[in-house]
């Protein structure tokens, strides 16, 4: 399972959206699920994370996820290959709690992986990050606790014609309606 990942911030809360699907080229998911996390830490620059993570967390023990795969709106490594960005410290979270759970492998017997999808580049981000969708003539970034070729191939067969892939859109439209 894949669970495709995004939150949204009010003044007073935060809204994160999970979008499960079974396979890189679905078109449509098999589930999507919101929590409303009440306490929000403020944002810090350069320190995301400990915005954002404990409302990943929440999502994923409110509704008892736990998908082999994530797909952040973010990064993983914001170099592309070893400074922490969301989607380590998300890894890092998931690889603590499998190992006081069962040996550090998912439910399914296999170590999770973590895919960050960006927008935007980072200061020190490398091309070989880069992955064209659709028309786009903007990249998306690609970063991951695998491998970086395989994730790009993934996050290219999402469906969706454009730039953003159909399901990772998905997610953030669930996390702005319910913030509204």
């Amino acid at each position: 399972m894949i669970l495709a990942i995004d939150v949204q911030y009010t003044e007073t809360a935060a809204y994160v959206a999970g979008v499960l699907f079974e396979c890189w080229d679905a078109d449509s998911p098999i589930g999507e699920f919101v929590t409303r996390v009440e306490e929000v830490a403020p944002y810090q620059p350069g320190q995301f994370y400990k915005r954002e993570l404990p409302c990943i967390l929440a999502l994923l023990n409110e509704h008892s996820l736990a998908p082999i795969t994530f797909v952040i709106d973010g990064y993983v490594y914001l170099d592309g290959a070893s400074k922490a960005g969301l989607g380590k410290h998300l890894f890092d979270a998931l690889q603590q709690k499998a190992a006081k759970a069962n040996g550090g492998v998912s439910d399914q017997g296999r170590p999770v992986e973590v895919i960050g999808v960006a927008k935007k580049a980072f200061v020190d981000i490398s091309t070989d990050c880069e992955l064209f969708r659709g028309t786009s003539q903007k990249p998306l970034y690609v970063t991951t606790t695998g491998d970086v070729s395989t994730a790009k191939s993934a996050i290219a067969l999402m469906a969706g014609k454009h730039r953003i892939p159909t399901l990772l859109k998905r997610a953030d439209q669930l996390c702005r309606e319910a913030a509204k």
